[in-house]
């Protein structure tokens, strides 16, 4: 019988100085579908595309063509300027199937999130998750760290208070082609919370 192998997390953190918001994913897909070294980095998935037409109106704003990559140079300069930060709520993972499904992975170790916030990222107002395995895995920490929060549904927020700040969570819609939302119907979700969180810098 074969033992589960247990991945650990391919990228360090993105912490720019500063960050003001957290997105949190689940987990990369496997080595062989990146076209960068940097979260989100499956040429089908659509984050950088959603940035792409939310800040730029062109949903190719990060994308090369030629070799079907996205620019990382462009994506860090833009998430420095931003004050985003980018991880994932699973730092290590047993994949059960040959792919980047969030229903095929099982956390073995989850993201501290507690000792991010409190430690590493002190001007931290809102977590963005960006799928169903984020939200849940989001949520589970916190309750566990006697934290009561609702779970906000898609498209909406939700809020918790720690060492006397505010911290507002946002559920967005996967980026992965798999979840049953056309791209721009996904730009005009994340565009709605974008406006709420830029108006208030």
């Amino acid at each position: 019988m074969l033992v589960p192998q247990i991945e650990k997390h391919p990228f360090p953190p993105f912490y720019p100085d500063h960050a003001k918001w957290l997105f949190l994913g689940s987990f990369p897909a496997k080595p062989q579908r990146w076209s960068m070294d940097f979260f989100y980095p499956n040429f089908q998935n659509d984050m950088w595309r959603i940035f792409g037409l939310v800040f730029f109106k062109d949903k190719n704003y990060f994308v090369n063509e030629n070799d079907k990559s996205f620019n990382k140079e462009s994506i860090i300069k833009f998430l420095t300027i931003k004050h985003i930060a980018m991880y994932d709520m699973a730092e290590e993972v047993i994949r059960h199937k040959d792919n980047a499904s969030d229903n095929d992975l099982e956390i073995v170790k989850p993201l501290d999130i507690i000792g991010i916030i409190t430690t590493l990222l002190p001007d931290l107002q809102n977590i963005v998750t960006t799928g169903g395995k984020s939200i849940e895995t989001l949520i589970q920490q916190l309750r566990i760290a006697n934290i009561d929060v609702t779970v906000p549904k898609i498209g909406t927020s939700t809020s918790f208070s720690i060492q006397n700040r505010d911290i507002r969570i946002y559920r967005m819609p996967s980026s992965s082609r798999a979840y049953p939302l056309r791209l721009e119907q996904k730009a005009i979700i994340y565009n709605d919370m974008f406006s709420l969180l830029f108006q208030s810098c």
